[in-house]
């Protein structure tokens, strides 16, 4: 157990304070256990002179110790007329590393200035400068939009830092300044939020590491820094939704097997990592208050995209009866009751339907997709197929209500398909028919 009962892959208390500053486009103090760091973005317009005429921006950093920001008083380079090499090289990899994120070509010709002042430092200043000088980078874009002067929002995905290290033989995550000076091997990761490595400082102060510990290092280093995203997200709100683009992979949103066996099978054709929420058990379950399928199928989509950072495709599916005028609608998974079986679901729906001739047990299914992406506008599609509701189960393949739906044109009820025929004719398979378009126009970019 380290300093203050922390486990040693436990991040420090983390607290990012948004618009901190009054007049910087952009700002955020961030506080990383007793490490304090206020991050500015001013634009300016205009590049350096060796960029002019190349139609792109820049972004480029400062960073300083305040004189008490450490133990014993630091004197302000300002007054001692020359940059630290330790200076030199923090504000060079704060410019890199958020460059990395950013299309400079959206950007225009203006440059972005951050501004990392440490007001305390107790370890990790460099890349608790890179997570908190994010936030402030994006605020100050948003705003450069807002105002009208870029047209495409130029971040490209999250990025946050964080250091690990070795100490005592214990690999530990987040250092304070006490467990850096100790260290034997001492580590300052920069990762985007698709887990794309920007930048590895690593020295072995006291002893030399091997490749199995490395990959431990890194491990450790994705976790804290997912979780520092996390943060950023949380305190950007709905600028967060405009960072990003398709990453070339799809989170399904469900945790309904069949659905994601039938789902994962029709996009196989496309290049694509496919999961689930099975893959985010942490996930909180996002509630479906929607009046439709369509609001059901965005609010799911919107919200898991929102908190994961992924590409989500979310859809809400149902049965609709002519006969229950419309029932059970976006209440199909649960028409028996909340937590209801299959099983459950349809024999209320059999005794519901109880007598009732077959001229009048029309039914249809439907399926409404919300594909979210990060910076995107979230893209719906609608999927139908019209069918007979069997006046008892038949088949053994599918779920939900699929041994009861009879395709007439086949003379069988989905429960009776194959998946293949099933995906063909079904109103999953019509939607993700049109959905499929819509990816592989996001996968080209066009």
């Amino acid at each position: 157990m380290r300093s203050g009962g922390r486990a040693y892959d436990e991040l420090r208390e983390v607290t990012i304070t948004r618009n901190f500053l009054e007049y910087a486009e952009g700002s955020a103090l961030i506080q990383i256990g007793n490490t304090k760091v206020l991050c500015a973005a001013s634009v300016e317009e205009g590049v350096p002179f060796w960029m002019k005429g190349e139609q792109r921006g820049w972004i480029t950093a400062e960073y300083a110790l305040l004189p008490r920001s450490t133990h014993s008083r630091t004197a302000r380079e300002s007054v001692r007329g020359r940059l630290s090499g330790r200076t030199y090289e923090i504000q060079r990899l704060i410019g890199r590393s958020l460059r990395s994120v950013v299309n400079l070509e959206d950007l225009g010709e203006r440059t972005i200035w951050l501004d990392c002042d440490v007001l305390q430092a107790d370890g990790g200043t460099r890349t608790a400068a890179i997570t908190g000088a994010f936030v402030a980078l994006a605020d100050a874009l948003d705003l450069l939009c807002r105002e009208g002067k870029i047209e495409k929002y130029p971040l490209k995905d999250f990025i946050a830092a964080i250091s690990v290290g070795q100490v005592e033989g214990n690999i530990l995550l987040d250092l304070s300044y006490e467990e850096d000076s100790k260290a034997d091997v001492d580590m300052n990761i920069v990762m985007t939020g698709r887990g794309e490595l920007v930048e590895i400082q690593g020295t072995a102060e006291k002893k030399p590491f091997g490749r199995d510990q490395l990959d431990k290092f890194l491990e450790l280093a994705e976790r804290g820094i997912k979780t520092l995203i996390a943060r950023q997200r949380e305190s950007l709100g709905e600028v967060a939704a405009r960072i990003g683009s398709f990453p070339g992979r799809l989170l399904l949103a469900t945790h309904n097997e069949g659905k994601v066996s039938e789902l994962k099978k029709m996009l196989s054709s496309l290049p694509l990592e496919i999961r689930s929420l099975k893959d985010f058990p942490a996930l909180p379950q996002v509630q479906e208050t929607g009046r439709t399928f369509e609001e059901n199928a965005v609010l799911k989509a919107e919200t898991i995209s929102r908190i994961t950072g992924e590409a989500v495709l979310a859809d809400d599916s149902g049965l609709e009866v002519e006969y229950l005028d419309g029932r059970p609608g976006v209440y199909s998974a649960r028409f028996a009751g909340e937590g209801a079986t299959d099983e459950e679901n349809n024999a209320l729906l059999l005794k519901l339907m109880d007598g009732v001739p077959s001229a009048e047990r029309k039914a249809r299914f439907v399926c409404v997709m919300a594909l979210a992406v990060p910076g995107e506008k979230t893209v719906t599609v609608t999927g139908t197929c019209e069918g007979l509701l069997a006046d008892a189960p038949r088949g053994h393949n599918g779920f939900g209500y699929d041994p009861l739906f009879i395709y007439e044109a086949e003379g069988k009820t989905f429960g009776e398909m194959d998946l293949e025929t099933k995906s063909r004719i079904s109103h999953r398979g019509r939607a993700l028919q049109k959905m499929k378009e819509v990816i592989s126009r996001e996968l080209r970019g066009s």
